[in-house]
């Protein structure tokens, strides 16, 4: 019986962040469930030793496909467990092959194979014999790959096998556009539609629930409070929607930097975002907070065109970010009894006093509040 294994839940959940601006998945051991359930079927389709699914990073991906790393994300068989979460260059063997040209590969002998390559096979000591893949696309966009390895009975894959699984992958995409649909018909009320964070409203519940999360295990939260800097200056001279797409840009920024961070990103209004830094304290919100502020001012916005009333403009060296740092340890707040929503407000004014000190020194900085 084949043992089936994934990514964490929350390590998923970015895989799927693809297309429209939404936020929280289905629940998180749904996710898992899916995943586990399109490489089951496809083993009961093409019975198979092992197989896998890898995909492209949505928050990192390029145009050009040969640039892009494909993650494993899910697989069963022998080398799988020693494989989840590991990068492969979509420029290496067979998935990568499958990846860039977006066509299904079938590999009768692996030894004779110039797409095949055996890196992984030395890394796991597994052996392929034969291996069949198919492209994984969202619309028409490629963004992973559906492998097979081994056929069980003794014989390798043959061209049957290989429309099998064609046909399968189609039912994969079509899974995962379901969860984009879904979560985004789901999560719609607590996303900002401009940049796809999180809302103003959600982010004071979470916060709320993360301040309380933090008192009862003793430990700490940060809030980091942003404001961009000459923003003004571009929305007056290249228009209102110059000004939006170079927000939604800073919001796939925010997304980027703080990936594995466990942060809650949203956007607090017109300039202004917020980052909830669960388990955090002020030193390493700071530290996250001069990392964002670095990224913001050495960004090149709309470096391409996006339609007859968004030319490439090329704005570089203009929009800065000054930055607040707030944190809450242990023991430390306006008292012991205060009830979450007030401790909420609290930390946020701190943070926000933060960052107005940080345009007061100049701007394009990142300060803290005293303790």
């Amino acid at each position: 019986m084949n043992t089936y294994h994934s990514l964490s839940p929350g390590d998923l959940d970015r895989f799927v962040r693809r297309s429209k601006a939404s936020s929280a998945l289905p629940p998180e051991h749904d996710l898992r469930h899916i995943f586990l359930e399109i490489l089951g079927k496809a083993a009961e389709l093409v019975p198979s030793e092992a197989g896998a699914i890898l995909l492209d990073d949505p928050l990192v991906k390029v145009r050009d496909r040969e640039r892009n790393e494909l993650v494993f994300v899910a697989g069963f068989g022998p080398p799988a467990g020693a494989l989840m979460g590991r990068t492969q260059p979509a420029t290496e063997g067979v998935a990568g092959h499958v990846y860039r040209t977006g066509t299904a590969h079938l590999a009768v002998e692996t030894e004779s194979d110039e797409a095949f390559d055996d890196r992984l096979d030395q890394e796991t000591g597994y052996r392929t014999r034969s291996i069949v893949a198919a492209p994984i696309l969202i619309g028409t966009t490629v963004c992973g790959t559906i492998q097979l390895l081994n056929r069980l009975g003794g014989r390798p894959y043959d061209a049957h096998d290989l429309l099998l699984l064609e046909v399968f992958a189609s039912y994969a995409a079509s899974t995962l556009q379901n969860v984009l649909d879904t979560r985004h018909a789901q999560e719609l009320a607590k996303i900002d539609d401009l940049t796809g964070l999180f809302n103003d409203r959600y982010l004071h519940v979470r916060l709320r629930e993360e301040l309380a999360r933090s008192r009862e295990m003793g430990c700490p939260c940060a809030l980091i409070f942003l404001d961009l800097d000459h923003f003004k200056p571009v929305n007056d001279r290249h228009g209102h929607l110059v000004g939006s797409q170079v927000l939604r840009e800073v919001g796939y920024l925010l997304r980027r930097v703080t990936v594995g961070e466990d942060a809650i990103v949203a956007r607090y209004g017109g300039d202004e975002f917020t980052i909830v830094l669960p388990g955090r304290d002020a030193d390493q919100a700071a530290a996250l907070g001069e990392e964002i502020r670095a990224a913001i001012a050495s960004t090149v916005f709309l470096t391409r065109r996006y339609g007859p009333d968004l030319p490439a403009l090329h704005i570089g060296g203009l929009v800065t970010a000054s930055v607040g740092v707030a944190a809450i340890a242990p023991g430390e707040g306006p008292s012991p009894d205060t009830g979450a929503a007030d401790l909420s407000n609290w930390l946020i004014r701190r943070a926000d006093q933060a960052m107005y000190a940080a345009k007061g020194l100049g701007r394009d900085r990142v300060a803290v509040s005293a303790a």
